[in-house]
Parts: structure tokens; sequence; C-alpha cells
């Protein structure tokens, strides 16, 4: 799936390329050291989606701490991150991969890149969010997909915002959402999958046959849909979108209040809780890493209190570990989400592409 995951800010700022995230590294030993009397790496190399983000005192603390720099090396979606670790399996290119999730999950499994490796921190990870027992992944981050509405727009219509999957497909609604394409997609395929976890694979084409009547409108991506034709967010303010529905994440109102100028005291965009699926995002020891112990150094220090903490303003998702608290930000502008929709990573990996296929067919065509 594309990581547009993480919204506006990670996007804009996200370096191409292999960016080391350190001003404590220890170039000079490793270029003074000859090839006989090498010294342990002191490097270890994190392969990750785009949106990867940490702040970097945070960051520096854990390499101060372990002795080890922090090299990442960001290669495009997730989709695309994962294809080139399957391609280059046994001699990865680094030593962990950040970013694989739930969509995805059981192709990285099924292709054996990861090595078993039981994190330290574990146990602080709430259960619902270990999918894998041969702990090959260790879970990182999660955050919903869900529709969001443009709060101005229905106070002036006097119209309730829709609140379900159900509610979408009502007269009331007709020609109000925006959704992305779910075969270039994340979120597109999020909200895909969301209707398949609510009606099930008997279902979902019948629903979305009734949502097409309804005037979904579908763009290729996020940022189009996002930023162009959505009538609640500031860039969809200045394109002139007139769509106040969109499918995006439940982290999108803080994101706006964020980078609002002026700063907002109140979100311009709400959350239709019941149309949600959950994204979960994994970590794992590549097979081959050529420095192993670091790798399970930096996997223990992304369950870690001090990371998870930092990743909602970095990456604006949710951390998986039981005491970890949310930044103000979250707690007065975001909705917690009780009951998103989900559907098992076999079956995912199973379906996945004729899902997409006849999607297309019923949709786009």
């Amino acid at each position: 799936m594309s990581t547009t995951k993480k919204i506006a800010g990670v996007a804009l700022a996200a370096a191409l390329g292999v960016t080391t995230l350190s001003a404590c590294g220890d170039e000079s030993k490793d270029k003074t050291a000859g090839a006989s009397d090498a010294p342990k790496s002191t490097t270890v190399t994190l392969v990750s989606h785009d949106s990867f983000n940490v702040t970097d005192s945070v960051l520096k603390e854990f390499e101060q701490q372990s002795g080890y720099t922090v090299k990442v090396l960001k290669s495009g979606d997730a989709g695309a991150a994962l294809n080139q670790e399957i391609l280059t399996k046994g001699s990865p290119r680094g030593d962990v991969f950040f970013g694989v999730d739930n969509t995805l999950l059981s192709r990285a499994l099924d292709n054996g890149i990861f090595t078993p490796y039981e994190a330290k921190g574990l146990a602080d990870v709430k259960p619902e969010y270990v999918l894998d027992k041969e702990h090959r992944v260790t879970p990182i981050d999660s955050g919903d997909i869900c529709v969001n509405y443009d709060k101005a727009y229905f106070a002036e219509k006097k119209i309730a915002p829709p609140q379900t999957l159900d509610d979408l497909i009502k007269p009331e609604y007709k020609n109000l959402l925006v959704t992305e394409n779910a075969a270039t997609s994340s979120p597109g395929l999020g909200f895909l999958l969301a209707s398949v976890g609510k009606y099930g694979e008997d279902g979902w084409k019948d629903y979305w046959s009734k949502l097409k009547a309804n005037g979904v409108e579908v763009v290729d991506g996020w940022e189009q849909a996002y930023n162009e034709r959505f009538s609640g967010s500031a860039g969809g303010k200045k394109a002139k979108g007139d769509r106040p529905l969109v499918v995006s994440y439940a982290s999108s109102p803080p994101v706006e209040v964020l980078y609002g100028e002026p700063q907002p005291a109140e979100a311009p965009t709400g959350v239709s809780t019941g149309t949600c699926f959950r994204q979960i995002e994994f970590a794992g020891l590549l097979k081959g890493a050529k420095n192993e112990e670091g790798g399970k150094a930096l996997v223990d220090f992304l369950v870690s209190k001090k990371f998870q903490e930092d990743m909602p303003l970095q990456m604006f998702v949710n951390p998986v570990t039981k005491d970890a608290a949310l930044p103000e930000l979250f707690t007065k502008h975001g909705v917690v989400v009780e009951k998103p929709e989900n559907v098992a990573p076999e079956t995912i990996a199973k379906n996945r592409e004729q899902w997409v296929k006849a999607w297309t067919a019923l949709v786009v065509k």
C-alpha cells in the first residue's frame, strides 16, 4: 500500500533517498580501521517507506545510549519498499524494515524476509496488535482510515454529518463524497477493505453499486482528494473543493489544527467513526542483516515509550503500547475509533488483487 498514511506535514518534509539521522556518528573510526581489524559495526540501517520520521533529540538519545548510529533508507511507498526487500531477500539493504502493514503482512511473511525476534517491551504492546505469534514482525503503530467531514458545510446546511457506511448511501449525502482509487492509493484500498469488513465478501459489491449511484467521486490519490476536492481542508478551501466528505484519516483533524494559520481553537473537520478501517504497521529484523544485534536494539527502540510517545506528532499515527500517552493535540482534537472494521491479513493477501479488479470494473470503468 502507498503510505500516504502519515498525512500532510510528513509528506512535504520527508526526504527521498538515504538519510542519516545522526549528529553523533562514528565515521572517523570506520575510516581509520583497517579491513583486517575492522570493529563491530556501529551503524544500523532502517529500511522504510518515505513517511518515517522521528524527533532528532529522541533518536540521538537512542544512539548515545546504544552506541549505534542509525541510517534510514527511504524507499518510496510501503508497497514499493517491501517489493525491494523481497527482491533482495537474504542480502537485504538494511538491518530492519519498518512500514509493512496488515494489508501487506501476509505477503511479507510468506516471502520469508524476516528473522524472528521477540522485542524487549513486546509485553507492553496491546495484544490485539500482535498479529504474528512467531514474532517475525513487531507492531509499531496504528491508524484509522475514515471518512472526514467539513463541519461548516453540514452546519450551514443543517444536516447531520454521516457517521456510518450505511449513512453514505442515503439521499441526503448524494454527490458529497470523494474517495481515492483503491488500485493506486492506500486510503482508497483501506476504504474498500472497510466495506469488505462491514458487508462481507458477498455484500461489498452491492454496497459500492449503491455508493456509485449516490454520486461518489473517485480520484487517483489522497493529495488530490484531500487537498483539492475536499471543502473542509486548508488546501481544499484554496482549491475551491466542493466535496464536504472525503476518505482520509482519523488523525486528519488534529493535523488541520497543527498546521492552521492562524491555528484554530477547534478542528474544522470531523471524523465519521463508523466508516473506519484500522491499519497496523510493523517492523522486522531482516533475514541476513549485517548488523543483527544493532537491528534488535533498533526494534526495541521502536516499541520504547520514548519513541511511541514521539510518533503521533511526527507521523500522525497512534502508539501501540499500553503506557504511551497521546499528545494534547490528539486528545483534544482527535477521536477514538472504538470499533473499526478489520479484515484478516491472510484474507487480504488471498483476495486483494481480485477485490481491486472487481472494484475497478464496478466503480471506475
